[in-house]
């Protein structure tokens, strides 16, 4: 039915969503984007065997990576001849079912679909825990790495059991499964039997992930049954009720969080002495601070001045926003206004929100600076809050991520990428902040190839086509828009290069986490400090400028780059994070001549936010409002570099 496509690419598109803001591939993976034939010794036909989908990882070839999410949930428009497809095979499921097997290849226990695509998507959608596949494996070339260990012993295991789906994250766990059933690694094990455990661990994982598993790090479904039964029999899943099963995994909850710690055992080898805190300010906070809680949450309205589904800047702020329920729960409640692109819209919203009770206000842009300041004084008790950079409100804090830092990182990886010397890179809004990352990005190019030039080019500029730049200056590596944007299947974003064909590879792209950037920022109103803090003298605007060090910003490096490369990048992110490197420190020269000498320590924040001259290796300029699409004017009228 087309009703279902509808909510199935709905999910697709926040899977998607979700991917990016990890700084994750959003679309299917190709087994052929990544395997090599000397990765594997040879092709075995295993036959038909029911496979759990939640093994299926993706796609063998990439002719249809991009109709899917990562998850499999379609991503093409309602109308396409795909959505056609789709609604017919999940008419044919609900009537009859599928007879016939997809055709799928197997690498260390994953799966990738040959044939049938579609109809896993469907089944996936579907919530099924498994499907019928004609399955060829590709066996690995051995290695002494952890990975094929595991996958040498499941091997080993799947000899008498066949059972897929069953992953442990250590060596020997199918061993020690076989002991706690009774069972051996030497002889078939009966059918019945295999099929108890199937289905005994089909409801276990499903029971272990409804409660939350897959949120507890570096532990399998197959890690915690473990746990499970050196407590409770195999039994009590085979013949127990869900209840019951429920109730022992609550039971055994802690020991799986204990699990999942590195330092599991904490040897107490002295007497502890329990930190005193300042008693003064404790009582401060128990006599200012309302004590929150699901029955009295903090209240919180996000504004958008677009639609969602429209932006890349505000999809990832609505991410951020729905990761605050995963930081504190009831606690704290949340509520969303999309496309509130005029003062009289944006009023409204607001109006509404702290009527409902909003105590704490968000908006995303710097065009919505000045309504925010108006709406702060109309409700001075309401906590107001502007994603922007160098606009100073004593009413409106505001709040922006060091972009810079990302930048400079991004920049070494770009310059050892790029064979000819030339750079391409894309910015958007001529704003503060946005010439610093520019300038970071070229000096960080430089360190790693004194001979690189940076092309820069604006995709905001009237009449601008900064793909048909790049191609003009024979630039193969861009640095393009952080993100991808909602609906646009594009892998042109962070920083990629073009093979031969003109095909996409994409490298390296800078992550904001902006869940943990409000998390951050909403902690100060529920600890107390929000008031008691002193982050500012009297009168003095408030702008959080965080950055590495604060955890909100990183650089996604894929693993198509140099090894080196990689090494490069995390030592300066972590000389970064430590305060061991300046990048605007020592020399600095603009297209125009010298800004520091030898001798400069670093800029301090304000000559980086207030940055408006370009790097020497910059080969462009920043463009005047007269140049600007016109939806973008306002914005740099309220926060944009002046050009003189």
């Amino acid at each position: 039915m087309i009703t279902d496509y509808r909510k199935a690419l709905k999910r697709g598109e926040q899977e998607c969503r979700n991917a990016v803001a990890r700084g994750q591939y959003p679309y299917l993976t190709a087994l052929e984007d990544f395997m090599e034939e000397s990765r594997y010794t040879a092709e075995q036909h295993i036959g038909v065997k029911e496979i759990p989908l939640s093994m299926v990882a993706g796609t063998k070839t990439a002719g249809r990576q991009k109709a899917f999410s990562c998850g499999f949930m379609p991503i093409l428009k309602e109308g396409s001849e795909f959505s056609a497809k789709w609604s017919n095979l999940y008419d044919i499921q609900e009537e009859e079912g599928f007879r016939d097997p997809i055709k799928v290849y197997e690498y260390l226990q994953r799966f990738y679909v040959q044939e049938g695509n579609t109809r896993v998507s469907v089944l996936k959608y579907l919530g099924a825990p498994g499907i019928y596949a004609d399955i060829t494996r590709l066996l690995p070339r051995k290695s002494d790495d952890k990975e094929h260990q595991i996958y040498e012993e499941f091997m080993e295991f799947y000899e008498v059991a066949p059972i897929y789906g069953i992953y442990f994250s250590e060596p020997g766990g199918y061993k020690k499964l076989t002991e706690y059933l009774g069972q051996n690694l030497t002889e078939p094990w009966e059918e019945e039997k295999v099929r108890d455990v199937r289905q005994a661990y089909q409801l276990f994982e499903t029971l272990f992930l409804e409660k939350g598993g897959s949120k507890l790090n570096n532990l399998t479904a197959g890690d915690a049954l473990l746990i499970y039964l050196e407590v409770y029999s195999f039994d009590t899943l085979v013949n127990g009720s869900e209840e019951e099963i429920r109730k022992n995994m609550d039971t055994i909850w802690k020991e799986l969080l204990v699990e999942t710690r590195e330092d599991k055992i904490a040897l107490v080898e002295t007497p502890q002495e329990e930190a005193k805190g300042n008693v003064f300010m404790d009582i401060l906070k128990m006599t200012q601070t309302p004590a929150y809680s699901a029955k009295n949450p903090l209240n919180i309205a996000f504004i958008y001045d677009r639609e969602i589904a429209d932006s890349r800047w505000v999809y990832n702020h609505e991410l951020g926003r729905n990761s605050l329920a995963e930081s504190f729960g009831d606690i704290v409640q949340t509520e969303k206004y999309e496309n509130c692109y005029t003062e009289e819209l944006m009023e409204a919203a607001v109006d509404e929100a702290v009527q409902k009770g909003a105590q704490m206000i968000f908006t995303v842009f710097p065009a919505q600076m000045n309504e925010t300041l108006r709406t702060a004084v109309k409700y001075p008790k309401v906590k107001f809050l502007n994603c922007s950079v160098n606009l100073s409100s004593s009413a409106v804090r505001t709040y922006y991520a060091r972009m810079h830092e990302a930048k400079f990182i991004m920049g070494a990886i770009a310059a050892s990428a790029a064979e000819n010397h030339k750079i391409g890179y894309v910015a958007d809004y001529p704003i503060y902040g946005t010439i610093a990352g520019i300038n970071a990005f070229a000096i960080g190019a430089a360190l790693v190839d004194p001979w690189a030039k940076i092309y820069l080019a604006w995709s905001t500029k009237a009449d601008g086509d900064w793909h048909r730049e790049m191609r003009d200056l024979q630039v193969d590596v861009v640095s393009g828009p952080d993100t991808i944007k909602p609906h646009d299947a594009s892998r042109a974003y962070g920083i990629y290069k073009l093979d031969q064909y003109g095909g996409i590879v994409n490298l390296a792209a800078p992550v904001i986490n902006w869940g943990h950037y409000y998390e951050l920022i909403v902690q100060t109103v529920l600890n107390g400090t929000w008031d008691t803090a002193q982050v500012a003298e009297k009168n003095q605007a408030i702008n959080y400028w965080y950055g590495m060090s604060a955890g909100v910003i990183d650089v996604f490096m894929s693993d198509r780059i140099s090894y080196y490369s990689v090494k490069l990048a995390n030592m300066l992110k972590k000389a970064l994070v430590d305060a061991r490197i300046q990048i605007f420190g020592g020399e600095l020269h603009s297209q125009t001549g010298l800004v520091k000498g030898a001798d400069n320590e670093g800029l301090t924040g304000e000559e980086i936010v207030n940055m408006d001259w370009l790097n020497d290796n910059v080969v462009g300029e920043v463009p005047s409002m007269d140049e600007l699409v016109s939806q973008v004017q306002e914005v740099v009228s309220m926060s944009g570099v002046r050009k003189e």
